[in-house]
């Protein structure tokens, strides 16, 4: 072989291995770039899960504050220490005093066998107006009744033992009163109504144990609650408001009774036998919502207590993280 030929091949033989080193490099410079940058991203990672987890424990400490400030009976819903912030402005709590009893008690409507008053009827034509078909919203209403009733017989269009052991339920339905209005979700036909107003749970109660209270129910509440127009049932929100409009604040006149409220509206004597019971005046159980933030992290504490303002009794408390 010639002397040329073999200077050549050794050259492009080295300059193979120089190549194939190079893009080694190159390999492993990626892969350290990747393993860097991974690092990188799972401490910013670990980082920001601490704040947030330390955020978040103090959003939950100021919700507690709220909480605390709200239960004490002297202070009043438009009291300005009901809203405080910390850490300059960096964190703080609002709470909300609000009445239990300016929602439906579903208890009380599924209990009522008046057939004047016929709550169950009444109930199907509210879910038929959020949406429901006619002959879902009548099979729920009857679902309903069944389940809280003591027997075991089954409404027209309704749902016994028979029906939810043929779906794999040996224990329902549970013939009591609701507990929870996360209970509800268990009767045959809910999952419908929440199809058409995921909000139902805005409506109802299971706390109040009355009607609807004249003093707190917004004039939509009202207006079904007793078959009228919202402009009559604004007559009653209006007079409770007093001169500012508002709510909760002092110059608020609230109706003594529910008599004092419905003689605004001079109603039928026919009428008032049917919707009468559906409101009450001066019901006892408050809601007490607390929200505590931190940084942009907020926790919520929910309070629903009986007779605030004398000997009190704990209904229900939750927490739950809010946007």
């Amino acid at each position: 072989m010639k002397r040329g030929s073999l200077m050549r091949g050794t050259n492009g033989a080295r300059g193979w291995r120089r190549g194939s080193t190079l893009v080694a490099v190159f390999w492993l410079m990626s892969i350290l770039g990747m393993a860097l940058f991974s690092a990188i991203t799972l401490l910013k990672f670990e980082s920001d899960m601490t704040i947030s987890q330390t955020q978040g424990t103090r959003a939950r400490h100021y919700a507690e504050m709220g909480i605390a400030v709200g239960a004490n009976p002297v202070v009043e819903r438009d009291d300005p220490i009901l809203q405080q912030v910390f850490d300059e402005g960096r964190g703080g709590f609002m709470c909300r005093i609000k009445s239990e009893a300016d929602k439906f008690d579903i208890n009380l409507l599924l209990s009522n066998q008046d057939p004047i008053a016929d709550d169950k009827g009444w109930l199907r034509e509210l879910f038929f107006d959020w949406g429901m078909e006619l002959e879902d919203a009548q099979d729920l209403a009857d679902a309903l009744v069944d389940w809280v009733d003591t027997n075991d017989l089954e409404e027209m269009n309704g749902a016994e033992t028979e029906y939810y052991e043929s779906i794999g339920y040996i224990d329902r339905p549970f013939n009591r009163p609701f507990y929870s209005l996360d209970e509800m979700r268990l009767v045959r036909g809910m999952n419908l109504l929440e199809q058409v107003n995921p909000n139902w749970q805005d409506w109802f109660t299971v706390w109040t144990q009355s009607g609807v209270d004249v003093n707190e129910a917004d004039a939509d509440i009202l207006s079904l609650a007793l078959n009228i127009s919202i402009e009559d049932a604004d007559i009653i929100t209006e007079t409770v408001r007093g001169p500012d409009g508002i709510r909760g604040t002092e110059d608020d006149v609230p109706f003594q009774s529910v008599d004092d409220a419905l003689s605004l509206l001079y109603l039928p004597e026919e009428q008032l036998a049917q919707v009468q019971h559906r409101v009450s005046a001066n019901g006892s159980t408050v809601r007490l919502e607390s929200t505590g933030w931190s940084g942009d992290v907020k926790r919520q504490i929910v309070l629903i207590i009986r007779n605030r303002e004398g000997n009190p009794t704990l209904l229900e408390r939750f927490e739950r993280i809010v946007q």
